[in-house]
């Protein structure tokens, strides 16, 4: 092996390199390489010391496509190009160059380092670009632009985190870099412990290493962030459409016990009339915290219980801890333990940590045989009603935070030590239960919310980022958290609300979610023996101002849930830093900044500390309106804005159209029948479509839904109105619409004048006036005299307009 006086090793000049069906295979003087050409925009790298490479059996779905590509070679260079890429590689000293079409430099390695291994630790140093930035990295805190920081991929049980904390539950070994208008992705396929460097502490390179394991990562690149985003998805799976009640307001706490608490829970909920569908079940529904069992004290009719939670609404969802208590009376633990699904020590010894329960043994999710046990396990729950699962403790985690590197994991079938295992064995419980879930639950979408993850994890579950705190700091933490998944392949992911650690106070807890109205996972937690965290618990402004945005969300849910049936085809997050649509705007890297997102591709959202009343925010380039007033705004600007409690900041992009329905108390109940559909004039041709099926079985799958597409020609004036996909029956019978920005004049539909009307309209409701002083009243906007009309909703429609 080639190396230097300092225990380096490299892997040497190329020795031979031949052409396959879907790239290179080759050998170095010390490695045998070989570069897989997936799709025109991705390949992958793979080098290894070893004879063969080790396959990673977890996170990547695809295979390499039929791909046209060409291939050259001169006298320093092997070269593949495809369409979109160019892949250079060094004969006299192995190393990968990646360029664009045009042949401009994406990504290169060091010339002295740029493949190197330490011991057993393998690296990939790369050269860094002139103004480079670094996104994504999944659950990772800091800032948006990951340059100049480092971070580890080692997923771990963090309460109560610092928002500057690394590393979290999860771990996605997946960022993008920006430089020169261009973008690329990399994907780093090891599962040991890893990290990445982005220029910290040097000036000269980034890299990513890990501590055992072959160097194998995919290499992407496309014109936008977004197509970066889709074909990272192509690779790790999407986000399936979830139930629609998983999009409504979830209301969960360290504990609700014991039965009666949780029915006067629900019926507090409907009895306000604040819309919810799902109450949670944490660890104390269990006897003795024992998973596959319910308190007989507490949870003595468990059926009974949920059947009536159902009847009001609402959707039950139970924690899952992996942690088998050792008992020699408890049958999950007989039955695992006589067929040999539990992590063990190399002299076969099971393994066991103190959790909940005392002393526990954990089932080896990485062995087929110990994910279809416990997938039959779950039929407990399934039987009882429940709906929904929450796997927590995922990490493994353990009182003391540590498990042994030593012990085992079946790895299907190859075998591994803790330090290969740990990282997936959130994703692999999460796999088994989802499955699990949909064996039993046979034509029922499952629902997963899971603590902890790797590459992979949205194809099984949502993720929520773990036990937060209840401060401002928390709170906006918490958005970039979210959007940094979103960068990462996660499209359905959130915090809780309020914060899990500490006592959230009256404003913090409004502000907080108002935000969260904008967040993919809308949940509010709070742990054992902390101040309650319901709507109502914090007065009756609150209870107003909480009501109001969660109505708002509701009335969202045609634009929400057509944006998770785009996300489930593009990959592309419904919640998305302002760094996949502005990439190269340095603004939306700014601190003051960096926080903003936008919301189903066209709701501007500016988080805001509890305490302010006036922000600094940044509109980007293009036209905004503000949603709750109407006012329009030119683009690529800062300004000064007044936001009072009850008004978050929030702007709609020019040339959007928001679907909307009345509100109901929770998803499965029937709206009005009446779309709301609200245009904000821009220029050009803008597009809407509303997706819809029955929002809780997989006959999706299958083409039983409807997609309406709403077509604005801002040039000519003309509205079109046509139904693209009809086997599911539309629940919506009306159609109507709301102008803003202009006035309108006259409307025709199919030659047939249409009467024109003027409303104000209001998205949320005004407040009460809780304070006597005259300067303590709030106030109360509206966008006023918006004109529009309405119209039965048919197969297809042509609206001319006129607007002043």
């Amino acid at each position: 092996m080639s190396s230097n006086n300092f225990g380096i090793e490299v892997p040497g000049g190329v020795t031979s390199c031949s052409l396959t069906a879907t790239g290179v295979y080759g050998k170095t003087q010390n490695c045998i390489f070989q570069l897989l050409i997936y799709d025109e925009k991705t390949v992958r790298v793979q080098i290894t010391r070893h004879e063969e490479f080790t396959p990673n059996p977890y996170s990547v779905i695809s295979s390499p496509k039929v791909t046209n590509f060409s291939w050259e070679e001169n006298k320093e260079f092997y070269l593949l190009k495809t369409r979109k890429l160019q892949v250079h590689i060094a004969k006299k000293k192995f190393r990968v160059i990646f360029k664009n079409a045009s042949g401009l430099t994406l990504n290169e390695d060091d010339p002295s380092f740029g493949i190197n291994w330490q011991g057993t630790a393998v690296s990939s140093y790369k050269k860094l670009q002139q103004w480079e930035k670094f996104i994504g990295l999944g659950e990772k805190t800091g800032g948006l632009n990951r340059y100049g920081q480092t971070y580890t991929n080692w997923n771990t049980d963090h309460f109560g985190y610092a928002t500057n904390a690394d590393p979290l539950y999860l771990s996605i070994p997946f960022y993008i870099g920006l430089h020169h208008n261009n973008c690329y992705g990399i994907f780093f396929d090891n599962t040991h412990k890893s990290t990445f460097n982005f220029g910290a502490g040097n000036n000269r390179f980034s890299y990513f290493t890990a501590e055992d394991g072959d160097l194998d990562y995919y290499f992407m690149h496309d014109e936008s962030v977004s197509g970066i985003l889709s074909a990272y998805a192509d690779l790790t799976g999407k986000t399936p459409i979830p139930p629609k009640w998983a999009l409504g307001y979830q209301q969960c706490r360290y504990s609700y016990f014991p039965d009666k608490e949780v029915i006067r829970l629900a019926n507090t909920f409907r009895d306000k009339e604040i819309p919810a569908d799902v109450i949670y079940l944490d660890i104390h529904h269990m006897e003795e915290f024992k998973v596959f069992t319910f308190d007989k004290k507490n949870f003595s009719k468990p059926v009974d219980l949920i059947k009536h939670l159902k009847d009001r609404g609402f959707r039950v969802v139970v924690i899952l801890d992996p942690g088998i208590k050792v008992d020699a009376e408890y049958l999950p633990y007989l039955e695992g333990n006589n067929k040999d699904l539990f992590l063990k020590y190399p002299d076969g010894e099971n393994y066991e940590g103190k959790v909940w329960p005392g002393w526990c043994v954990f089932p080896d999710f990485t062995n087929p045989e110990a994910r279809d046990w416990w997938e039959q396990k779950l039929n407990f729950y399934i039987e009882a009603g429940v709906d929904g699962f929450w796997t927590d403790m995922n990490e493994p985690a353990t009182w003391g935070q540590t498990v042994p590197d030593l012990v085992q994991f079946f790895y299907e079938g190859q075998g591994a030590s803790h330090k290969k295992g740990r990282n997936v064995y959130g994703l692999q419980m999460a796999r088994s239960t989802k499955n699990g879930q949909s064996r039993h639950a046979k034509a029922l979408r499952p629902f997963v919310l899971s603590r902890s993850g790797f590459a992979g994890i949205q194809r099984y579950a949502a993720v929520w980022t773990g036990d937060n705190v209840a401060s401002n700091e928390h709170m906006l933490a918490g958005v970039r958290l979210v959007n940094s998944l979103g960068l990462s392949g996660i499209s359905f992911s959130g915090y809780d609300i309020g914060g899990f650690v500490g006592n959230t106070s009256p404003h913090l807890f409004a502000r907080w979610i108002s935000i969260a109205t904008f967040c993919p996972l809308f949940r509010a937690h709070t742990m054992i023996n902390s101040n309650a965290s319901e709507p109502w618990a914090f007065g009756e402004e609150v209870e107003e101002i909480a009501k109001n945005y969660i109505r708002l969300r509701y009335k969202l849910m045609p634009t929400i849930y057509t944006a998770f049936h785009n996300s489930s085809e593009s990959g592309v997050p419904v919640t998305k830093s302002l760094s996949i649509d502005y990439s190269f705007d340095d603004k939306v890297y700014h601190g003051n900044f960096e926080n903003q997102f936008l919301f189903c591709d066209n709701l501007l959202v500016i988080p805001v500390e509890s305490d302010k009343e006036i922000t600094k925010i940044y509109l980007p380039e293009g036209s905004w309106y503000h949603l709750f007033t109407g006012e329009y705004f030119e683009g690529n600007q800062e300004m000064l804005w007044e936001c009072p409690l009850e008004y978050l900041p929030v702007f709609v992009k020019a040339g959007a159209i928001i679907a909307m329905q009345s509100a109901t108390n929770h998803a499965d109940e029937t709206h009005d029948g009446h779309l709301n559909l609200h245009i904000y004039k821009g220029s050009g041709i803008t597009e809407q479509l509303v997706y819809e099926d029955d929002g809780k079985s997989t006959a999706y799958q299958g083409g039983q839904f409807s997609k309406t597409l709403f077509t604005m020609d801002f040039k000519n004036y003309r509205l079109n109105i046509e139904k693209i996909a009809t086997n599911f029956e539309s629940e919506f019978h009306t159609v109507n619409v709301f102008f803003h920005g202009k006035h309108l004049k006259s409307a025709a539909v199919n030659g047939k004048e249409l009467k024109i009307t003027k409303s104000n309209v209001a998205f949320l409701d005004e407040i009460s006036d809780f304070d006597p002083l005259p300067d303590g009243s709030h106030s109360y906007k509206i966008c006023k005299e918006v004109s529009g009309f309405s119209v039965a909703l048919k197969d297809k429609d042509h609206f001319k307009i006129d607007l002043s």
